[in-house]
């Protein structure tokens, strides 16, 4: 692993970069969050790729003292920043989870409008977030509808019964973390394998307002990029938003059953066979 802080972004950046081969550029969800808990399950790519990541702006080990909103755009001129640094302006494959998604397909829509921007080459757009304010959404209601749910109640007054709060603060916060993020899951029982992470909830929220009454089904449209959409069949985020995204892209959409939000510990068989075929099909080894 190479890791350090980027010189050429308007605020420095960490990063981390693993493997060897073709290069990825992984983005990791959010907003506000940082790439820590994507691994180590998608270290998986490693094996056959150089894998580079960021904690994006605000977030992780990118902390900022300047004052000013972090917006959608700031994100997107980071990253194009952070292409430029890593001299991935040729051949340029975004891999995008989550936000990280969002964040891709941002990007890619400004590249349309903005002949400046390296244009990427493909795109692996994993558990995308919605691509509308309505499907956002609908996503909330149906998280906390989970957050609800008989399952996770009782998960939650195991925890409260175990005593861990007084003998073992350590691992309670870590069954916390755990049932906090449960929601993402088709079977709240895998959340355990998860990397637990924070999110900074000034700059989550600062990029979702700037954002507005977001919808990028039609500038989608104008991406000629070629691009794999993976989905989870049971994640809170609706089927529908990355079926209409995979539609307004030309994509191949790839739906996994019994998986949630967080395909790479659900289902990472599946998830990184697609990849690699993916790939493959277009010579990136």
């Amino acid at each position: 692993m190479n890791s350090g802080h980027t010189a050429l972004t308007p605020v420095p950046l960490y990063f981390r970069a693993d493997g060897a081969g073709a290069p990825l550029l992984l983005l990791h969800g959010g907003p506000g969050a940082h790439h820590d808990y994507l691994y180590p399950q998608m270290l998986a790519l490693a094996e056959h790729y150089r894998v580079i990541t960021y904690d994006q702006r605000g977030g992780g080990q990118s902390k900022t003292d300047d004052p000013a909103p972090i917006t959608w755009r700031t994100q997107v001129d980071d990253l194009a920043a952070v292409i430029g640094e890593f001299g991935l302006r040729e051949g340029l494959t975004l891999v995008g989870y989550s936000w990280g998604a969002l964040l891709a397909m941002l990007y890619a829509v400004q590249t349309t409008v903005d002949p400046a921007l390296p244009k990427p080459s493909r795109l692996v757009l994993i558990s995308p977030a919605p691509i509308t304010r309505a499907w956002r959404d609908q996503f909330e209601a149906n998280l906390a509808e989970r957050g609800r749910s008989e399952t996770i109640a009782a998960l939650r007054a195991e925890l409260a019964a175990s005593g861990l709060r007084e003998t073992d603060p350590t691992a309670y916060r870590q069954r916390g973390f755990e049932l906090s993020v449960a929601g993402y899951f088709a079977d709240p029982r895998k959340a355990t394998a998860l990397t637990p992470f924070r999110v900074t909830g000034k700059v989550q929220q600062s990029v979702w307002q700037s954002l507005g009454d977001f919808d990028l089904t039609a500038s989608l449209r104008a991406v000629q990029v070629p691009t794999l959409v993976i989905h989870g069949k049971d994640d809170p985020i609706p089927l529908a938003s990355a079926e209409a995204a995979a539609e307004a892209l030309g994509a191949e959409l790839v739906v996994l059953d019994a998986c949630g939000h967080v395909p790479y510990v659900e289902r990472p068989e599946p998830l990184f066979a697609a990849i690699e075929r993916f790939l493959a099909q277009r010579g990136v080894r």
